[in-house]
């Protein structure tokens, strides 16, 4: 059930950055449908781990973009 959530919502954050290109975290998560932090991560996860994104941390949030 899990993986199926996580699949989703990876689907989600790719469509956004795919059609805008780098974005905050925060910016990504309005962009992907109001994630909340759980969720973001959880996405985020499953990208990074097939090596789809690529991040970098600011100050006070990261910035993530398509490989």
């Amino acid at each position: 059930m899990i993986n199926e959530k996580a699949g989703v919502i990876a689907g989600k954050i790719w469509n956004a950055l795919n059609e805008q290109g780098t974005l905050t975290g925060k910016d990504l998560k309005k962009a992907a449908g109001k994630l909340n932090d759980k969720d973001l991560f959880l996405g985020l996860g499953w990208l990074a781990r097939e090596g789809k994104i690529a991040t970098a941390e600011t100050e006070k949030d990261i910035t993530v973009t398509l490989k």
